[in-house]
């Protein structure tokens, strides 16, 4: 199946964890943004909306990397551990996926985006966000060695892709001892987090060529 990715998105580096947990082969397609490829008239034919992550499953095309990821376990999966028919497993794990999307990760990307990007001054107000998003995912780690229930899910790997963008660029999740407890296990039991840590290297490279240009 072919995979239209970056390696330094954090959508992206979920997929591909995801992935090599169920032992799924992507045809990684690269799209360079920069070089606006995700805009060339043969992408939107694939993806209007033009974002990345997309998959192409033997002619299926989707986008959003959480649908992507719960899609591969729910086609692919040798069992539902990843992604549990349960109900309320479910629920909760899609509780979670939410709540990376629209509070956790969204919390990076409107502090550190301007930063990164446009060289803009830190918002104090933003950071503060990040602060509170980290608070309550602390909460939920309370006694707990996963995000949702008593295993690794597709959860796990979607807040672990985003708990580590923090990390690349040296935010303290030691503040956070829940957090930084699973983020230590997180990191030694999920398939392809070599290949993740990878892509926020070259994240951080990228951040740096910028800053060179800016200078």
């Amino acid at each position: 199946m072919d995979f239209y990715y970056s390696p330094v998105g954090s959508g992206c580096r979920t997929v591909i964890m995801v992935a090599k947990a169920l032992g799924v082969e992507l045809n990684k397609k690269p799209i360079s943004l920069s070089q606006q490829e995700h805009l060339k008239p043969e992408f939107l034919k694939i993806n209007p909306q033009h974002t990345i992550p997309t998959l192409v499953d033997n002619g299926f095309v989707l986008w959003e990397s959480r649908a992507i990821a719960i899609y591969l376990v729910e086609k692919y999966g040798k069992d539902d551990s990843l992604y549990p028919k349960d109900p309320k497993q479910q629920a909760v794990i899609n509780q979670r996926l939410y709540f990376d999307l629209g509070t956790l990760y969204d919390t990076f990307a409107k502090y550190y985006y301007p930063i990164f990007r446009d060289g803009q001054p830190a918002n104090a107000d933003n950071f503060k966000k990040i602060e509170t998003a980290f608070g309550f995912l602390n909460t939920f780690l309370e006694g707990q060695d996963y995000v949702a229930g008593d295993h690794l899910t597709v959860a796990d790997i979607a807040i672990l892709s985003s708990v580590s963008t923090f990390d690349i660029v040296d935010f303290d999740i030691s503040k956070y001892p829940n957090v930084a407890r699973w983020y230590d296990n997180a990191k030694k039991i999920t398939p392809g987090w070599d290949e993740n840590w990878d892509g926020l290297r070259q994240m951080v490279e990228k951040i740096a060529a910028v800053k060179d240009k800016t200078k």
